[in-house]
């Protein structure tokens, strides 16, 4: 690129100025800094000013050199925003200081890149016009883009002039780039892009996948582990039907470039993470999950709090400035609660491997600091890290799914198989119970590889009395309270045959599954029946219930 006289002009009091075709325009023209001095050297040298160059020989110096990639204007002479857009290849500093644009400088070869400044996307990326061919590229030298950013204005170095470089096209493995303080001259971002192999899925299909769902933004408690203990994590994703792999494609459509979506308060394509865990007290008000949160010198977005009423921690994403230190006040932004910090601020790894706040192995996910995933989504193949920094390794929770169904006509029917016929004599009671009781013992300790919560068919004499229970521990169930309000519908006999009835339901779609943490492959007996509108011969087999689940698929043999 070199300097293009007629795309630019100077007036008499001092303002330097691109006239030429924009971005995008039929000949738009760029220069490097040194170029543009070079120029305003020479006008300086003239005998006199002519056309749209107001500048020579008897007007004071226009600008002075410090290296060809530091040029200072002085004596009044300036460019403004729409000038910096047409140079690169170093800094303009003006004012005397009080206004620097700096140089940026991307090694790599991304095509689209976001930068981040005073916590928000810089809305103007001119840098982009031309992708993917890159913005004053020198291929030859692994440069994708260079330009200018204006990194103090009025006096002020704006976020200290601090700048994030993001890459974040859908279909490529997410990349970013801190610079921490531009320096003059050339400031390098590092952002490159690959295919992403576990992100082949077109971003139309992906924004149907509505059923996977953040259940709540902010501190949730989960039983990651299956140890009976609750942990922390700021969020408590639903995969809803969808795989491992299919949710780490959601997350990357949220927090992709040109989104709408918005995550905990923020545009997603900005969203980061947890990136500092604060220490507070003294706290009053009460807080919100998320909001804005400031302090004197920075801010940031509250993604948890351990207590909206009483905190002893507060989790952020830092937008601007520095984390704060001891005892500097926090203040809510939306809610004006307000806490002490106690102690030190500890810095967070945001994300495993780069820009992207998750990573797939393409049949499972690594999930960062504080991301949480509901209990019955995990697999031991996932490993979570909840906000106290701890990893915690799910128990290998499978499904066994029964396919094939009529909704509202099917009866479903699955437990245990022995000898190819249903089990019933699973296990018996140990004491007889009266009608109303409220708890459940049987002879033997119940399996853990039982489903959390579900029904047993119990023989009350006559038939077997299908009861939910909310819960076991030991060798008894505890009768939910909401299905059977009253308790237990008859008297059961001590010794009586019980049997789990792992699905035991009316079919409310054209599957039905259950889900219980493996321990060792578990022998099934399915019995289907429809006598309704559409009726078929009773359908009944066996089936296993794995390492990796199971599932079989109803043959419906009309008995009409």
């Amino acid at each position: 690129m070199v300097f293009t006289a007629t795309d630019w002009s100077i007036a008499a009091n001092g303002d330097i100025r691109y006239i030429g075709d924009d971005h995008g325009g039929a000949a738009p023209s760029y220069a490097t800094v040194i170029e543009l001095h070079r120029a305003l050297q020479d006008y300086a040298d003239d005998a006199s000013a002519s056309g749209d160059d107001l500048i020579d020989i008897t007007d004071e110096t226009p600008s002075d050199r410090s290296t060809d990639n530091i040029i200072t204007l002085i004596n009044n002479f300036n460019i403004d925003d729409g000038a910096a857009e047409h140079l690169y290849d170093g800094s303009i500093v003006q004012a005397g200081g009080d206004v620097i644009y700096d140089g940026i400088v991307n090694f790599g070869n991304a095509t689209f890149i976001n930068v981040v400044q005073s916590g928000a996307l810089i809305t103007n990326d001119f840098w982009n016009s031309y992708a993917p061919s890159g913005f004053n590229a020198d291929a030859a030298a692994g440069i994708s883009h260079r330009f200018l950013v204006k990194v103090r204005a009025a006096g002020a170095d704006i976020d200290g002039r601090r700048l994030l470089g993001l890459q974040r096209e859908l279909g490529k493995i997410y990349a970013e780039f801190p610079i921490n303080g531009t320096a003059r001259g050339n400031n390098v971002l590092a952002l490159s892009e690959s295919n992403d192999l576990n992100n082949e899925t077109a971003a139309a299909t992906i924004a149907t996948w509505t059923d996977i769902v953040n259940a709540k933004e902010g501190y949730s408690l989960i039983d990651a582990d299956g140890d009976g203990n609750d942990e922390p994590y700021f969020t408590d994703w639903d995969l809803g039907s969808r795989s491992f792999n299919q949710f780490y494609e959601r997350v990357k459509w949220i927090t992709r470039r040109g989104t709408s979506e918005t995550f905990y308060g923020l545009n997603g394509a900005v969203f980061r993470g947890i990136t500092h865990e604060i220490p507070v007290d003294t706290s009053s008000g009460t807080w919100q999950e998320p909001e804005a949160i400031s302090w004197t010198g920075g801010t940031g977005q509250v993604l948890a709090v351990d207590s909206t009423t009483a905190p002893t921690k507060i989790w952020i994403q830092l937008l601007t400035g520095a984390a704060p230190g001891d005892n500097v006040t926090l203040t809510g932004g939306t809610s004006t609660a307000t806490a002490l910090v106690n102690g030190t601020a500890t810095e967070r790894t945001i994300s495993i491997g780069g820009g992207s706040p998750l990573q797939s192995t393409g049949s499972a996910i690594i999930g960062p600091y504080g991301f949480g995933i509901e209990a019955t989504d995990l697999t031991s193949s996932v490993n979570v890290t909840d906000l106290t920094n701890t990893v915690r390794t799910p128990p290998n929770n499978v499904t066994f799914t029964v396919n094939g169904l009529v909704s509202g006509e099917d009866r479903v029917l699955v437990g245990p198989e022995s000898g190819g016929e249903l089990q019933v004599a699973n296990d018996t009671i140990d004491g007889a119970l009266s009608a109303g009781a409220t708890s459940i013992v049987v002879t033997s300790t119940i399996p853990t590889d039982f489903p959390g919560s579900g029904t047993i068919r119990v023989f009350n004499g006559d038939t077997y009395d299908r009861i939910v229970y909310s819960s076991y521990t030991g060798s008894t169930y505890t009768v939910d309270s909401t299905a059977h309000p009253s308790g237990i519908p008859n008297d059961i006999a001590d010794g009586a045959n019980v049997f789990p009835s792992f699905i035991d339901e009316l079919a409310g779609g054209t599957s039905a599954s259950f889900t219980s943490v493996f321990s060792s492959s578990r022998a099934l007996f399915i019995r289907v029946r429809d006598g309704g509108g559409t009726p078929i011969k009773t359908f009944e087999t066996t089936g296993t219930l794995g390492s990796a689940g199971g599932s079989v698929t109803v043959i419906r043999t009309s008995d009409a």
